[in-house]
């Protein structure tokens, strides 16, 4: 399983939760804002819209316009085709832990919209996250807060609508929140070469706050996990000569390591089994091994790996994780496979450093562990053999690695640490992972974290990026995935390549967190840590600090690991709706989630002025603010609320009976209908403000609305999806009805409000059961069924 490495329980940053109200004063003192880091940059929570990913698919219970709700377009919707409670689902493509948040946004302004949102982690067992199946108040949308570990499934039912609006969803959104168990650390092997320098949070103030060590800096910022590289015998790169430091070698990596340790912590161990540098482009073996015969050299990797791992174990310094070579999209220990090896992308002499080129007798003299891929669509026999006794090496190799850190330190993780940028996409990546796994699992060996590297000048873009991860993800789910290097830098003017992020302190802050994104938002709540590379000094996140010397202090961009979980999640939108002319009604109050336990609180919130131009219909916003952040109301403005289109209109006086056997027939205001009135299936009714000199009869109609009308005789309603008889939320008025009122078998809307009934009210089998808005009706006769409280 994942060890959860050891989270900070102290430090300067470690009470956010409150962080604009508590900025400038507290128990302590005056907290120091980000503003006094170094530059300036704004982090704010990380938070994914899942429906906004290529992966995730809509389907729906009628209607073949589901993908249109997640098309991230307001202006298309879903609309359900069949009448009753209607549902719309998200497969999300595989479980997440940490959704905390949706919001659902309807097709029509000015109505009433009723819903559930239910989560499921199969599609089987829902569980409902959110019920508004009650609503009264108009409005375009909803946000609604949850928690349900294990959802990969979201559906949002529309179980009623007030007469008139559409049954359908303009927009759903699912919003995703960094983990806890996702693990935001850096490679900080440099640290070794620069023992001499200090690192401060605030160097020039007077209290100087975390250092002077560079790890007591990162930690108080938010770092949990430091990976260290290991050098077999540190040599130049150009020379090949011993380094007259060995810098991030064997001994001096278990100093650093027990540095690690002390502060507690994770701790990764990166076998770049080289004497120097080892990414994609130069894999030298080591000095020591570089003559040995292939089944020596496979020893050797075992013997050492073992060595070394038992050693820090025996110190205390148990490593969380072992990577088993570094970058090793192209093999690992070359040899003399790259004798003759054409110039290609592959491995070949070019590539390696000089030492490599102009010591071939030594470094080429016995096979390695490179990847011939210049070979992989040879038609020759014998190139072909070539290319796959090359995988055959490369995976012995690496077996003997993983069997190594598995027999030394059963507790610890083994990382195998590849790109994918720069092996041309995930075609040859594809190959890659394939042959990799299957070759490894026949030797009796396996890893647990598959990792990459991501830097978008070498590995393409942040879209490219993701879609490489998800495709990792479902064709390996055994494996959870990790970004071990990225970076990004803070100066230089204008963006990195394949990157739409300045070069400035907020770039770098909005770029480093964006891989944190990527790497939460991988399926199944499999990628599991993010790691910067080298943050002190390569596209550093510090700078060195002025008449200073040996000094250095963090950009404000560090704070990106301690400020991106969130610690609340803030109802952060509300919709409602107004007649022209009238002031939109605004709640006092919207919900906050406390992340940490799950729970919901009550928060009041302020609101700015409403704009002067209400009296116009269209959408307007309001801003507010809470102790948590900001609030925005949706007002949309309307001429009426919402009702049916009318297909045919009655004015003035009509003798003889009114048959709506299609569409929807509008008895306006002062119209009269001398006779009975019937409203066949699917068809609909609106009177407002008319009289009707007879019964009225609705069977299975698609609505029926009575707003300010005298009936003269009683009123029936049986089936059908909508029926209001007054209903003071959409500004329908009290009827008056001379005899009984009975509403049956009404599947979706049913309100009975401030009527004048004279005769019994009688109410059954009606879903949901009629409500009177608080607005009781008059009634001579008997009250019966769900209507016993009207």
């Amino acid at each position: 399983m994942h060890k959860r490495l050891p989270r900070r329980t102290a430090g300067a940053s470690a009470v956010l939760v409150l962080a604009g109200a508590l900025v400038g004063t507290g128990a302590f003192g005056p907290v120091e804002p980000a503003a006094a880091l170094y530059g300036e940059a704004v982090i704010e929570p990380v938070e994914s819209d899942l429906a906004a990913k290529y992966w995730v698919e809509a389907t729906a219970a009628s209607g073949d316009t589901a993908p249109l709700a997640i098309d991230q377009d307001p202006d298309t919707s879903w609309l359900a085709t069949e009448t009753g409670p209607q549902w719309l689902q998200l497969d999300l493509g595989g479980a997440y832990d940490n959704l905390r948040k949706v919001h659902v946004t309807f097709p029509d302004a000015g109505a009433v919209y009723r819903y559930v949102v239910e989560a499921s982690p199969d599609g089987e067992q829902w569980t409902v996250v959110a019920d508004r199946s009650e609503a009264a108040e108009p409005g375009a949308g909803g946000v609604d807060l949850f928690t349900a570990p294990g959802t990969r499934y979201v559906r949002v039912t529309v179980t009623a609508a007030s007469p008139g609006a559409r049954i359908g969803v303009s927009e759903l959104a699912v919003f995703n929140y960094l983990r806890d168990d996702v693990v935001l650390g850096a490679d900080l092997s440099w640290m070794d070469d620069q023992r001499d320098r200090e690192y401060w949070v605030h160097p020039q103030a007077e209290d100087r706050g975390a250092g002077p060590h560079l790890l007591d800096v990162m930690q108080d910022r938010g770092m949990e996990y430091t990976r260290l590289r290991v050098f077999n015998e540190p040599r130049n790169e150009s020379t090949g000569n011993p380094n007259a430091i060995p810098y991030q070698g064997p001994e001096r990596t278990l100093v650093s390591a027990q540095l690690v340790a002390e502060r507690g912590l994770g701790l990764g161990i990166d076998f770049h089994y080289a004497d120097s540098w080892a990414d994609p482009g130069k894999q030298p073996k080591p000095r020591a091994w570089a003559e040995l015969e292939f089944d020596e050299l496979t020893d050797a990797v075992y013997d050492y790996t073992y060595d070394y791992v038992s050693r820090l174990v025996e110190q205390g310094t148990v490593p969380d994780k072992v990577a088993v070579g570094n970058e090793i999209a192209n093999g690992f220990m070359w040899g003399s496979e790259a004798v003759g090896a054409p110039s290609t992308e592959a491995v070949h002499a070019g590539a390696n450093p000089p030492y490599f080129r102009n010591q071939a007798d030594v470094y080429q003299s016995q096979p390695g562990g490179g990847i011939l891929w210049q070979y992989r669509y040879s038609e020759d026999p014998a190139e072909r053999q070539r290319y796959l006794d090359s995988w055959d090496r490369f995976t012995t190799l690496l077996a003997s690695g993983i069997a190594a850190v598995r027999d030394a330190s059963p507790e610890s993780e083994v990382e195998l640490h590849s790109v994918v940028g720069r092996i041309s996409g995930m075609g040859k990546a594809g190959e890659f992972w394939e042959q990799l796994t299957t070759r490894l699992n026949a030797k009796g060996q396996d890893f647990d974290v598959l990792a990459l590297s991501y830097y978008p000048e070498h590995h393409g873009s942040l879209a490219q990026m993701e879609e490489n991860l998800h495709t990792l993800a479902t064709a390996y789910p055994q494996y959870r995935l990790e970004i071990a290097e990225t970076s990004y830098p803070a100066t230089g003017g204008g963006t990195m390549p394949n990157s739409t992020f300045p070069r400035t302190v907020q770039g770098q802050a909005d770029a480093i967190q964006a891989v944190f994104q990527l790497v939460n938002d991988v399926v199944g709540n499999r990628g599991v840590g993010a790691l910067t590379w080298e943050p002190a000094s390569f596209q550093a996140m510090f700078r060195a600090v002025p008449g200073m010397s040996g000094t250095f202090e963090p950009y404000s961009s560090i704070d990106v690991y301690d400020r991106s979980r969130a610690a609340h999640v803030l109802e952060d939108t509300v919709y409602t709706a107004a007649l022209a002319g009238e002031a939109p009604a605004l709640p006092g109050e919207v919900q906050v989630l406390t992340t940490s336990d799950g729970s919901t609180a009550s928060v009041p919130v302020e609101w700015e002025d409403v704009p002067s131009d209400t009296g116009v219909p269209g959408r307007i916003t309001v801003s507010g603010t809470t102790e948590f952040g900001g609030v925005t109301a949706v007002v949309d403005v309307v001429d009426r609320f919402a009702a049916p289109a009318c297909d045919a209109t009655v004015t003035g006086p009509r003798y003889g009976p009114l048959s709506v056997a299609s569409g929807t027939t509008c008895l306006a205001e002062g119209a009269r209908v001398h006779g009975p009135v019937t409203v066949s299936e699917g068809a609909g009714l609106v009177a407002d403000g008319a009289q009707i000199k007879g019964p009225v009869t609705a069977v299975d109609a698609a609505a029926v609305l009575l707003c300010g009308t005298d009936v003269s005789g009683p009123v029936t309603v049986t089936g059908g999806f909508s029926a209001a008889i007054g209903d003071p939320a959409l500004e329908c008025a009290p009827n008056t009805v001379a005899g009984p009122v009975a509403v049956t078998d009404v599947t979706g809307w049913t309100v009975i409000a401030g009527n004048e009934i004279h005769g019994p009210l009688s109410c059954r089998d009606n879903r949901p059961a009629p409500v009177d808005r608080g607005v009781p009706n008059a009634v001579s006769g008997p009250r019966t069924g769900q209507c016993s409280g009207l």
